[in-house]
């Protein structure tokens, strides 16, 4: 590998606004990240998640074919 070419890496806190926090790695000049979620409290990992979508758009649309009916 080339020297001088390669940005520092070093371990910084990161902190999720649910209140956990854990060390990982950076190259960003800073000493603590700020999270907007983690794997904590994100509704994909938690089990909260919700199937927004239900039915594709063909089956709504026979559904209120056939309610009119």
């Amino acid at each position: 590998m080339k020297e001088k070419i390669h940005p520092n890496y070093k371990e910084v806190v990161a902190s999720c606004a649910c209140g956990a926090s854990f060390l990982t790695g950076s190259v960003k000049n800073v000493d603590a990240l700020k999270l907007d979620v983690c794997s904590a409290c994100h509704p994909f990992y938690t089990g909260k998640q919700k199937n927004m979508e239900s039915g594709g758009r063909i089956e709504k649309f026979k559904s209120k074919v056939a309610a009119k009916k």
